[in-house]
């Protein structure tokens, strides 16, 4: 196989999992969140929450994604039985999605880490999707790549954060709320085939 068909194999699995990961954050359902929670901040303090929520995110992705294995082995947890678990908190999250979860304000000084970073941007079963594919990846290059492709996922909703109060001239709260929905059928019908493949490779083991 030559370089190029290399290169470009690795460009479409990268662009694959990015969008994957992305999703998985549920952006447009985040920023309906960010735009909530900072709407009575001072465009300095909405930068600084942005930064902020954005580095935890990195932080934890990071973390979740190198240790998978690690926290498997500790826990005697098989890849195939995680998968399942985090598939149906996944469907869970999509249900809320879905339904349009109303957000609450809170009056938590620092909201980057708490609610924003986590749970709504890296919830519980975005948080088991991550180690399923952290402990997926076969190589160092595919590891490599999906953890690129989960940090470009990451900072570009950090840059969403950052120009959600721009955005929000141009863009109507119902087509984000719309949006919002649609992330929530990507997230249901990627949360089905973590848990049908889990169940099929766990009833076909010895």
């Amino acid at each position: 196989m030559s370089s190029s068909v290399i290169s470009a194999t690795s460009g479409g699995d990268f662009i694959s999992d990015w969008i994957t990961f992305f999703f998985l954050l549920t952006p447009f359902f985040s920023i309906s969140a960010f735009l909530s929670f900072s709407a009575q901040k001072t465009e300095v303090e909405r930068k600084r929450l942005a930064v902020k929520a954005t580095v935890a995110m990195l932080l934890i992705g990071i973390g979740l994604f190198g240790f998978g294995n690690t926290i498997f082995s500790l826990f005697g947890i098989t890849v195939d039985s995680f998968r399942v678990g985090a598939g149906i908190l996944l469907f869970l999250v999509a249900l809320d999605s879905v339904r349009g979860r109303q957000l609450s304000a809170t009056d938590t000084e620092d909201l980057s880490v708490v609610p924003l970073a986590v749970p709504i941007a890296v919830g519980p079963g975005t948080i088991g999707a991550i180690l399923v594919m952290g402990s997926e990846s076969a190589t160092l290059g595919q590891m490599g790549l999906r953890l690129s492709a989960l940090c470009g996922a990451i900072l570009t909703l950090g840059g969403l954060y950052l120009g959600a109060h721009a955005l929000e001239k141009y863009i109507p709260k119902d087509v984000l709320a719309v949006l919002s929905k649609l992330t929530g059928l990507f997230l249901a019908a990627f949360a089905a085939q973590l848990i049908f493949t889990g169940a099929r490779h766990l009833l076909m083991a010895p």
